[in-house]
């Protein structure tokens, strides 16, 4: 790892470099000192009179293991609204707590924060720190990177858990690169030793191993989680939590992105929100044939959803795609249509309460996590399942 060297020998503590460094990542303190805001841009070593500054390579300082404890969750907020996500972090997070025998923290960054506290006391959360600004009632990565660093610093973490949102990725390398810690994205396994070590699993080379990661010399121990593979947090209103309200320097509010104006997007149905799917996958002839399935779709109150396959092809869209390069849905019901099974699409619904597998190929890798499979042609088996599915509608309305 490269990090900004100081021969203290040759320093002449002439402040140069601390007003040059755009990051404000030097300060003099009888001796001059590197800050975990500094990003290797290197102007410091181009103005310093006396060449006291380099690039220096090797390892960091191990951080002291024993200083940090319990587990953060970041709930991410958009317009005063929490994130699905947040709530599986919360999840995962009382579980890993509990196995620790330490505490499970919340952090929320927004404005007019009340309702979002409120909702977030009714779940097995222990504190929720709360920065509550103006300046902080959209996201922006300076002072929300600032925010986090503050907090980090103040109450040392050992595991800190956040979103694989925009936001999320966005978010987390910044704050990872501050504290000089190990950041392990899109995890979709989560699990802890008896010696605090978090176990991080993700898909790695195109979805075709499952990476187990994890940190042993530095804190926090950081991953991003992808939503819908976690279960969510069950209400516990009787859990005692404490709230706790933070300030943040003003000079750490500032941000170089101004908001001009705020447009809400409408909102679209999303195959993530769906009880009901039907995936359909390279088994589908042509893009004709997609109607079949959306019909499926229709009488079960579903929506059709797809493999990648048919997102190259042109004849669905990429916000229909289940995998790790689409979307992690975890329906109540998914039926898989002519669908392989690949690590990679397996790896976005297995979280599904119950799957349905149809596939001609009875040694297709998708029987292997099906809860029902069906051995034949999709072709055959839809239309017959349409017909079946209208007579019984049928029935039931004359019956009312």
């Amino acid at each position: 790892m490269s990090y900004l060297g100081v021969n203290h020998d040759k320093c002449i503590l002439c402040g140069v470099c601390v007003d040059s460094c755009p990051f404000g990542a030097l300060k003099i303190t009888g001796k001059l000192e590197v800050l975990d805001s500094c990003r290797l841009c290197k102007v410091c070593i181009k103005v310093c009179p006396e060449k006291a500054l380099s690039v220096a390579e090797g390892s960091l300082t191990k951080s002291d293991l024993s200083s940090y404890r319990n587990v953060l969750v970041f709930a991410e907020q958009r317009d005063g609204e929490l994130a699905g996500v947040v709530f599986e972090l919360i999840g995962k997070g009382r579980e890993l707590a509990d196995k620790l025998g330490e505490q499970l923290n919340v952090v929320l960054l927004g404005h007019k924060t009340e309702s979002m506290v409120e909702q977030l006391s009714k779940y097995p959360v222990d504190s929720i720190f709360v920065y509550d600004h103006q300046e902080l009632t959209y996201y922006r990565p300076q002072p929300y990177a600032s925010a986090l660093e503050d907090l980090i610093s103040h109450i040392k973490p050992s595991i800190f858990l956040i979103g694989a949102t925009h936001v999320g990725r966005s978010l987390a390398p910044r704050i990872a690169t501050r504290l000089r810690t190990g950041l392990t994205a899109d995890c979709t396994v989560i699990d802890v030793k008896p010696n605090g070590e978090l176990v991080q699993i993700r898909p790695a080379f195109g979805g075709n191993v499952m990476a187990q990661i994890v940190t042993p010399n530095h804190r926090p121990q950081f991953a991003t989680v992808r939503p819908k593979v976690m279960q969510a947090a069950e209400l516990a209103p009787s859990h005692p939590t404490q709230v706790i309200y933070r300030e943040l320097e003003p000079e750490k509010l500032l941000s170089n992105i101004s908001f001009l104006s705020i447009e809400p997007k409408p909102k679209e149905t999303s195959i993530t929100e769906a009880d009901i799917l039907i995936c359909v996958g390279r088994g589908l002839r042509k893009a004709e044939d997609l109607a079949i399935v959306e019909e499926l779709a229709e009488k079960l109150g579903g929506m059709v959803a797809v493999t990648r396959p048919l997102v190259e092809a042109g004849w669905a869209p990429q916000t229909r795609q289940v995998g790790l390069s689409g979307r992690t849905v975890r329906p109540k019901l998914f039926i898989a249509c002519g669908v392989s099974g690949a690590i990679q699409m397996v790896a976005g619904m297995s979280g599904s309460e119950y799957i349905i597998a149809i596939n001609k190929d009875r040694n297709a890798p998708i029987f292997e996590v099906a809860h029902l499979g069906l051995v034949g042609d999709m072709y055959e088996i839809l239309p017959a399942l349409v017909e079946e599915l209208g007579r019984t509608l049928t029935k039931s309305k004359e019956s009312r």
